[in-house]
């Protein structure tokens, strides 16, 4: 198995690891309803993904049960 021979630096560590990071939803706002929700998906709250009913107010109930 393969060994280092040097010690690898504090400051080239962490230059490998900038893209490791959380990163927060992106949220936008309904437009029926006008509640945040998360891009590209339907809104929890009243059923509308892109301005048309994709789930109608029964079936969020049921799952959400």
């Amino acid at each position: 198995m393969a060994h280092p021979k040097r010690k690898t630096s504090k400051t080239r560590r962490d230059k490998r690891r900038t893209h490791l990071k959380a990163t927060l939803p992106q949220l936008t706002t309904c437009s029926n309803c006008g509640t945040a929700h998360e891009t590209h998906t339907v809104c929890p709250s009243c059923g509308f993904y892109k301005g048309q009913l994709a789930i109608s107010k029964d079936n969020i109930l049921k799952e959400e049960n």
